[in-house]
């Protein structure tokens, strides 16, 4: 426990080894996107004709692909997009996320999809966009809005699941972006009323990232509050799903079942350690950042 509350996971090393040492299976070498040359990790399943070259040129505001450096260079001066379609509903210093309707802008979803893919060997989602948001984070300068990653989102899931896929794209990646997207996803749940799960199975990666930031956010609130707190209040006041909250604690030995129910035992001294520690260092969302209502369902 004293390792994971540190933010030490003694297993992430080797998930990144075993990672790097995994025969990928890659139709595109590279791909260049704004300022950035970056080799790709995995199969996305482009058209045929744009896969027999080593470089995919990209353009970093509309995600249109193209096979050829003149192309490119020609579309760079003529496009006229500096941000993601849709409506920017965050916005903290040089950090703007956009909210992206899948079936209003099917093509630049599409084209996102696409280029998820190269980064991700489990994604399944590339053309069926239509019953997704997308939550596209972007690092905001002079020229524009520069793709820094993205959630995806069902519109209606029966499973409360707040969050489908998530990506933050190599170049941005290790700058704690990660929980940002994670923090987000769950502040849309706590402005529906509602509690989500992200969807399973999660990778080991993923499970990593999400169990810090769970654990946070529940010390967070078990630090404001003092005194005695059900998990069904947990649940309702960080939007984390009873069962996330039960696993978390479990792997933290801070869970005892006791005459029929589950009794939270933590100390002052271990959050203290913890909130002050490398999760004072989390990139988080900002509640009064996000300028966001939930629609009506239909």
């Amino acid at each position: 426990a004293g390792e994971a509350l540190a933010g030490i996971d003694p297993n992430l090393a080797a998930l990144e080894k075993e990672h790097e040492e995994i025969t990928k299976v890659k139709n595109i070498e590279k791909i260049e996107m704004g300022q950035w040359e970056v080799d790709t990790w995995y199969f996305s399943p482009y058209p045929d004709e744009y896969c027999r070259r080593k470089v995919l040129y990209i353009c970093e505001f509309c995600l249109k692909y193209m096979r050829k450096v003149d192309t490119y260079a020609q579309h760079r001066q003529k496009c006229e997009m500096r941000h993601p379609p849709g409506s920017e509903i965050y916005r903290e210093g040089n950090l703007s996320v956009f909210e992206v309707d899948g079936k209003m802008n099917k093509i630049y979803c599409q084209n996102l999809c696409l280029l998820a893919k190269l980064f991700l060997d489990h994604k399944t989602l590339y053309y069926d966009v239509d019953p997704f948001l997308f939550y596209v984070l972007t690092e905001v300068d002079d020229e524009g809005c520069h793709l820094v990653g993205y959630f995806s989102k069902e519109k209606q899931s029966p499973e409360d699941y707040n969050l489908a896929c998530i990506l933050t794209f190599p170049p941005y990646q290790r700058k704690g972006y990660g929980k940002f997207l994670i923090s987000l996803s769950y502040e849309l749940s706590k402005r529906e009323g509602a509690v989500g799960s992200p969807e399973k199975p999660l990778s080991d990666l993923g499970k990593l990232s999400y169990r810090s930031y769970w654990t946070w956010s529940l010390f967070s609130v078990l630090h404001q509050r003092k005194g005695n707190l059900s998990i069904k209040e947990l649940s309702k006041l960080t939007a984390i799903k009873m069962e996330d909250i039960i696993s978390t604690l479990q792997s933290l030995n801070l869970i005892k079942f006791w005459k029929g129910q589950h009794i939270i035992s933590v100390s002052q001294v271990m959050m203290n350690s913890y909130l002050h520690g490398p999760a004072s260092r989390f990139r988080l969302c900002q509640s009064e950042f996000l300028v966001w209502e939930p629609s009506e369902k239909t």
